[in-house]
C-alpha cells in the first residue's frame, strides 16, 4: 500500500514537472515568435513563394509592406528572407549595421553562373572578397581608370548620334520617314562601350550582345529575388558563358599588344594574375568572375537608366525643355557635340537623371544580403544566415520620405545635397556600404554623356 502511494506521488510530481516544462517551452517559443518581424500567412513547405507571382517582385513586396509594415519576414521554401521597405531601416542594414549584413547568400543559380560565387558581386564576405573588391575599386573602376575611357565613350556616343540620324533620314522615294527604335540603338551603344572597355575588340569572336542574350535566356536574374530555385538550363548557360570567357582570355594572352588599342580591363586583370598585387594573386577563375561582373553589371542597368530618363522627359515636356535648353547652352562650342568635361555644368540634366533613378532604379531590389551573426533590427530578432532584401523602388516612392513621391520633379535634386553615394538612405540606386556598387562612376558617366548628346542633337 505504501509502495502504491509512493508510485502515485512520483507520477504526480513527474506530471507537474512536465507541465511546467511545457508551459515554459511554449512561452519561450511565443517570445521568439513575437520577436520576429511580421510575416504574411504562407503555405506549408513552400511558405510565401506563391505570393511573388511572375516578375515585378518589387511591386509585390511594396504591397505586402503596406499591409504588414516596412519590415516583413518571408519564408521562401527553407529560406528565411527579411524585406526592408523604408529609408531608416535601409540605413540600419546598409550603413549602421553594415558589418552584420555584409555577406551574400550562396544561391544555386548564382553559384552556377558566377563560378561558385567567386566574383565580387555574389561572393560571401571574407578576406578574399575584400581583396577582390579592392582590386575592382583601385585597378578597374577608379576615377582615374574611368577617365581613361573618355575618348572611347565620346567616340561611341558620336557613332550613336550618327546611327539615329541615319535611321531617321528621309526615304529615297520621298515617302514618310520611318520610326526609329531608339531603344535598340541605346542598347548597341551600351554594349559597345562596356565590351570595348572590358575586352577591347576581343570577345572570343562573339558579339557582345550574345553574351547578354545567353545570360537572359536563363532565370539567373530571378534568382536574386527567388532564393534557391533550381533550373535545368543553368548548367548549359554556365557552360556557354565559360566557353566565351576562355576564348576571350586566350586571345588576350596570345596577343597582349591588343592591336594598338589602349589597355582594357581584362588586360589589367591578367597582369594582376601574373604579377600579383600587394601579395594577392588572382587565378583564372577569379579573372573570369571579375570580368563577367564588369560586363553584366554595367549593361542592362546603364541602358535602362537612359531609356527611363528619356521616357520621363518625354512625358514631362516642360522638364524636357529646361534640360534641353541647359545642354545646348553649355555645349555651345564649335565642336558640334557634347564633351565629357562639360557634363559637370549640366545640373538640370543630372537632376533629371537622379529623379529617374529615384522612380525607376535600375535594380529595384538590391542584391540580397545575408546576416553573418544574430542581430536586432527595428526591435526584432534577425538570426544569422537570414537573407535581407532592400526594396529601393518602394523607398523611392515612399510619401514619408518624398513630397509628392509619385511625381517626376527633378528640382528636388538641385543643390547637390543628395548624391549617388548612399549617404542619404532615401536614394539608393547603387546601394551603400561595403556592398555598394563599385561601378557607379563608370555607369553614370556614360548615361550622362548619352542623354546630353540626345538633348543636344535631337528634338
Amino acid at each position: 500500500m505504501a509502495s502504491l502511494q509512493l508510485d502515485s506521488t512520483l507520477l504526480l510530481c513527474l506530471l507537474f514537472v512536465v507541465s511546467c516544462f511545457t508551459i515554459v517551452a511554449r512561452g519561450f517559443r511565443y517570445g521568439r515568435r513575437s520577436a520576429q518581424p511580421p510575416s504574411p500567412p504562407g503555405l506549408p513547405i513552400i511558405g510565401n513563394l506563391l505570393q511573388f507571382g511572375r516578375g515585378r517582385h518589387h511591386r509585390t513586396l511594396e504591397a505586402l509592406a503596406r499591409r504588414h509594415g516596412p519590415l516583413i519576414l518571408l519564408r521562401i521554401g527553407a529560406v528565411r528572407a527579411v524585406v526592408v521597405s523604408s529609408a531608416p531601416l535601409a540605413d540600419a542594414v546598409l550603413r549602421t549595421q553594415d558589418h552584420v549584413f555584409c555577406s551574400r547568400p550562396q544561391q544555386y543559380m548564382t553559384r552556377g553562373t558566377f563560378y561558385g560565387c567567386r566574383d565580387v558581386a555574389f561572393s560571401a564576405y571574407s578576406e578574399r572578397w575584400r581583396q577582390l573588391r579592392r582590386i575592382a575599386v583601385v585597378h578597374l573602376l577608379s576615377v582615374k581608370r574611368v577617365d581613361s575611357f573618355r575618348a572611347l565613350r565620346e567616340e561611341e556616343a558620336a557613332r550613336f548620334v550618327g546611327r539615329v540620324r541615319a535611321a531617321s533620314g528621309a526615304q529615297e522615294d520621298g515617302g514618310k520617314r520611318p520610326g526609329v527604335n531608339v531603344t535598340e540603338l541605346i542598347i548597341t551603344l551600351t554594349y559597345s562601350v562596356i565590351s570595348r572597355a572590358a575586352f577591347g575588340h576581343k570577345l572570343g569572336g562573339v558579339e557582345p550582345a550574345k553574351v547578354l542574350f545567353i545570360l537572359a535566356s536563363s532565370p539567373v536574374a530571378q534568382s536574386t529575388s527567388h532564393p534557391n530555385l533550381g533550373n535545368t538550363s543553368l548548367t548549359a548557360t554556365a557552360a556557354k558563358l565559360d566557353i566565351i570567357m576562355e576564348r576571350t582570355i586566350t586571345e588576350h594572352e596570345e596577343d597582349p599588344g591588343n592591336d594598338g588599342e589602349a589597355r582594357d580591363l581584362l588586360d589589367d586583370l591578367l597582369s594582376i594574375a601574373k604579377d600579383g598585387d600587394q601579395g594577392f594573386k588572382l587565378d583564372r577563375i577569379d579573372v573570369k568572375g571579375l570580368i563577367l561582373d564588369m560586363f553584366i553589371g554595367g549593361t542592362d542597368t546603364t541602358y535602362k537608366t537612359i531609356e527611363w530618363t528619356m521616357a520621363e522627359l518625354i512625358k514631362n515636356p516642360r522638364e524636357m525643355a529646361k534640360v534641353q535648353s541647359e545642354v545646348r547652352q553649355v555645349a555651345a562650342g564649335a565642336h558640334g557635340g557634347v564633351l565629357e568635361e562639360e557634363l559637370g555644368k549640366m545640373n538640370l540634366l543630372q537632376a533629371a537623371m537622379k529623379e529617374t533613378l529615384r522612380l525607376h532604379p535600375a535594380v529595384p531590389l538590391l542584391l540580397p544580403r545575408e546576416s553573418i551573426q544574430d542581430a536586432q533590427l527595428h526591435g526584432y530578432a534577425i538570426p544569422a544566415k537570414t537573407n535581407v532584401m532592400v526594396n529601393t523602388w518602394a523607398i523611392g516612392r515612399d510619401n514619408e520620405s518624398w513630397e509628392n513621391a509619385e511625381e517626376f520633379r527633378p528640382e528636388r535634386f538641385l543643390g547637390g545635397t543628395i548624391d549617388y553615394n548612399g549617404k542619404d538612405p532615401r536614394f539608393l540606386p547603387f546601394g551603400a556600404g561595403r556592398r555598394g556598387c563599385p561601378g557607379m562612376a563608370f555607369g553614370t558617366r556614360l548615361v550622362e554623356l548619352t542623354l546630353a548628346n540626345m538633348m543636344y542633337h535631337f528634338d
